[in-house]
């Protein structure tokens, strides 16, 4: 299925206005926009995002818009620029930062790790720092081992950063409203593939809660957990189930952390089985987390099967385009190892 049906498909049709459609780089340009327009604290920074509109075209025509001193030009120095950001923050501004390539977050991990996600801790709640972090990331560009990977879980093990993962527009853009919000510093991951799909969006200047995962499919034999692209090719997957009378439930989880733990086990409460899917390496995955957080509720005595976890292969992302999409669950993968589920049953 394509990735703007699944887009669409995947946008909940009560808060989303059907005759409005975006796409994913549109969306977050046009909350960019107007979280700009709403609040002079607000700023864009990081590597080409002004005159060029940005590595993958997401702020556009904003530096236009809004001139040289709110959408900003900057040197290629990742550690400078979270620095700034968390500067920024601490003396009341509301920076957002992109990070051209998730990948080079690594770069400034002192800065996210060590200053951001603890200052409001370490003051006792007196300062805290609201900036926002835009890190495109994900495979299936051919960009190669050092530009695909998928860090998400590395920040959402840190106790005072966000971590969002939004799949469809609407997410995009309402996600980023509420974590240009929050008094926390929030990381959004978006998937590179996701920035040309397509999906409804409403004009006005919504928020998606953080934290809070959302039921895209209901389902009553297997729930499928995933965020980001994974999410697509979940309910992708589920409708091919479908056609073997498999009725999959798919949860997108949005928020990496905090995660909605209550909204996963009331799914598995009722399906008794459970996969998780996400593209970042399957050792130390949030799958892992999120299979721990099962088997320490009572929910786990009435499975059906044990926890399937799909990650990511334990390897570099490839460039040959064959191994790189085999490193990565495909919505292939996530409808063989639900039949094998089935198959297995041990109830």
């Amino acid at each position: 299925m394509p990735n703007d049906v699944m887009a669409a498909k995947a946008a909940p049709a009560a808060q989303a206005d059907a005759t409005r459609t975006l796409s994913y780089a549109e969306a977050i340009r046009e909350g960019l926009a107007q979280a700009m327009e709403a609040d002079p604290r607000v700023f864009l920074f990081g590597e080409d995002v002004g005159v060029y509109g940005g590595a993958f075209g997401v702020s556009g025509d904003l530096y236009h818009r809004f001139g040289a001193e709110r959408v900003i030009d900057t040197p290629i120095s990742e550690l400078g620029l979270a620095g700034a950001a968390v500067g920024a923050a601490l003396t009341g501004m509301r920076p957002v930062l992109e990070i051209q390539f998730s990948d080079f977050a690594t770069l400034a991990m002192e800065q996210l790790v060590n200053q951001a996600a603890k200052i409001r801790f370490m003051f006792g709640g007196k300062a805290s720092v609201p900036m926002v972090v835009r890190l495109p990331g994900g495979s299936g560009t051919g960009a190669a081992a050092q530009h695909s990977q998928s860090l998400e879980a590395w920040f959402a093990h840190v106790p005072g950063l966000k971590v969002v993962q939004p799949s469809t527009p609407h997410d995009a853009k309402g996600l980023l409203l509420a974590a240009i919000d929050d008094p926390n510093p929030v990381l959004i991951f978006e998937h590179k593939l996701l920035y040309k799909t397509k999906g409804p969006v409403p004009a006005d200047a919504y928020r998606v809660p953080i934290g809070k995962a959302i039921v895209r499919r209901q389902g009553r034999d297997v729930t499928i957990v995933a965020a980001s692209v994974m999410a697509l090719r979940a309910l992708a997957a589920a409708e091919a189930l479908a056609a073997d009378g498999i009725d999959a439930e798919v949860v997108d989880l949005r928020s990496l952390r905090p995660i909605d733990t209550e909204t996963i086990v009331a799914s598995v409460e009722k399906t008794r089985r459970l996969v998780v899917v996400y593209e970042g390496v399957k050792t130390m995955g949030i799958g892992a987390e999120i299979a721990a957080r099962i088997a320490e509720r009572d929910v786990v005595r009435r499975l059906a099967a044990p926890v399937v976890r799909l990650g990511g292969a334990d390897s570099p992302i490839p460039y040959n385009p064959v191994l790189e999409k085999a490193a990565v669950p495909q919505e292939a993968t996530i409808v063989a190892a639900v039949r094998t589920l089935m198959q297995g049953d041990r109830r």
